[in-house]
C-alpha cells in the first residue's frame, strides 16, 4: 500500500528536503504542500493523504489550531507534528489535540521516512525519553482540576483496563503489555480497543497522556 502523505511548512527549503527525502521511498507517496495551516483542512478534503506532516509555526493559522481542526473530524488523517525543544507546550497541546506523535526537525531522514509508516500503520511515534522531558518541563495552570478530570475518566475503566492504561503510560508496547500482565497480545489489543472507545480517544497517547495527569505515571502496573 502507497502512504500518501501531505507536508505542511511554511519554509519552502523545508518542504523541499521532505519532499525530496519522502519521495525516495518506494511505499510513500506526496499528496501535496501547503505553505500554512489554513490550507490543511481543503487539502485534507481533496486529496485525502494518510498522514499529515505539520510544522507547529506558521503564519495566519499555526500547526497546533491546524490540528485540532483536522483532528476533530471524523475519518481524520493520522498528523506527525514537526518541532523543537523549544517548544514543549505546544507539542504537548498537539498530542492532546489527537496527533499521533512529533519528530524533531533534526530528525535522521531515514527515522523520519519510517515513523510516517509507523503512523500509517496506527501506532503513535513517540519517544518515551522526550515525552517524559515534554512532561516534566510543560507548566500549564489548573493542575489539581486536571488530575480530578483524569482520575474520573479513568474511573469508568474496569480493573484491567485501567491496569494496560497504565502501562500505555509507561511507553510499554503491547507485547511488554502482555508479558507484565500475562495476557496475550490480542487481548492486550483489545483492552486498548475498549479503552480508547469508552473514553473517546483517537490513540495512545492520548491514554499516556491522561495516566500522567491523573499522576500514575510512577506507578508501576500490576
Amino acid at each position: 500500500m502507497t502512504i500518501a502523505v501531505l507536508i505542511v511548512d511554511d519554509d519552502p527549503l523545508v518542504r523541499a528536503g521532505l519532499t525530496m527525502m519522502l519521495g525516495g521511498a518506494a511505499d510513500l507517496r506526496i499528496a501535496g504542500e501547503a505553505a500554512d495551516g489554513s490550507q490543511v483542512a481543503g487539502l485534507v478534503d481533496t486529496l485525502t493523504p494518510d498522514v499529515v506532516l505539520m510544522d507547529i509555526r506558521m503564519p495566519v493559522m499555526d500547526g497546533l489550531a491546524a490540528t485540532e481542526l483536522l483532528r476533530s473530524k471524523p475519518n481524520a488523517p493520522e498528523v506527525i507534528v514537526l518541532t523543537t525543544f523549544d517548544a514543549d507546550e505546544h507539542v504537548l497541546r498537539a498530542l492532546r489535540a489527537g496527533a499521533a506523535g512529533f519528530l524533531l526537525k533534526d530528525t535522521p531522514p531515514a527515522e523520519i521516512v519510517e515513523a510516517v509508516r509507523e503512523v500509517a500503520r496506527g501506532n503513535p511515534v513517540l519517544s518515551p525519553q522526550v515525552t517524559r522531558r515534554l512532561m516534566d518541563r510543560v507548566a500549564e495552570t489548573g493542575p489539581d482540576r486536571r488530575k480530578a478530570i483524569a482520575v474520573a475518566k479513568l474511573e469508568t475503566l474496569n480493573t484491567r483496563e485501567r491496569e494496560v492504561a497504565v502501562a500505555v503510560g509507561h511507553g510499554r508496547s503491547n507485547a511488554q503489555i502482555g508479558a507484565e500482565l500475562y495476557l496475550s497480545v490480542p487481548t492486550v489489543k483489545t483492552h486498548v480497543s475498549s479503552i480508547l472507545a469508552k473514553l473517546g480517544f483517537n490513540n495512545r497517547v492520548q491514554i499516556a497522556l491522561l495516566v500522567h495527569d491523573a499522576g500514575l505515571i510512577s506507578e508501576a502496573p500490576r
